[in-house]
């Protein structure tokens, strides 16, 4: 019987050299356009944002976003995202310091609100037009895995607390949240007006209160 043999042979040092440069380009690409995007973001709003206009704040070609990001849509996503893990940290360091599950949620609301306020690109979501995000059909779907996040990160740290009684609150949490940042007046314009309306409004809901 005769035996085919499949030798494949390692990349020679120049052409994983090469391979490495081509990797290392493309990161930095991506990272410029990624920033670039933000930039538009904060300028403009998301209607301002489009591939050529990107392609030219990073400056790269148009044919490079393409390459790394098949549709506008992903690049802002991408974009948003990476903003948004780092915009989590600052919130989770507030509620952290929270002593009880109501304490956590009323701190929770209150930290995301002063970040969107401060960061121009989450402030860009207080504005209104068709390309913005929370207008998305599966907007809910997005931002409710966020908020469980917080929710698991206090159940992980209370090991006493019965995590039952966070079940289905994700909903109710991201909508008064969204309420409270999008529809502001002078009684919950500050932080202790705020705390006042959601430990009033939300808290009593809630089936741990």
């Amino acid at each position: 019987m005769n035996r085919c043999e499949l030798i494949v042979s390692a990349p020679s040092s120049d052409e994983a050299a090469t391979l490495e440069f081509r990797h290392n380009r493309t990161v930095r690409s991506k990272q410029k356009i990624l920033d670039a995007t933000l930039g538009l973001i904060a300028e403009s709003g998301f209607e301002g944002v489009t591939i050529a206009a990107a392609a030219r704040a990073a400056g790269v070609t148009r044919q490079t976003v393409y390459s790394i990001f098949t549709t506008r849509e992903d690049m802002v996503s991408e974009a948003m995202v990476g903003l948004i893990v780092d915009v989590l940290g600052g919130i989770r360091d507030k509620a952290d310091q929270a002593e009880t599950p109501t304490e956590f949620i009323v701190e929770t609301v209150v930290a995301a609100r002063n970040l969107i306020r401060r960061e121009p690109v989450l402030n860009s979501l207080l504005r209104s037009g068709n390309a913005n995000p929370l207008f998305d059909a599966d907007m809910m779907d997005r931002a409710q895995p966020v908020v469980r996040q917080f929710l698991d990160g206090y159940i992980a740290r209370n090991r006493g607390f019965d995590s039952t009684q966070f079940h289905g609150i994700d909903g109710v949490i991201v909508r008064v949240g969204l309420s409270v940042i999008l529809f502001d007046d002078p009684s919950i314009h500050d932080d202790d007006g705020l705390r006042r309306y959601l430990e009033r409004w939300l808290i009593p809901v809630l089936p741990f209160a």
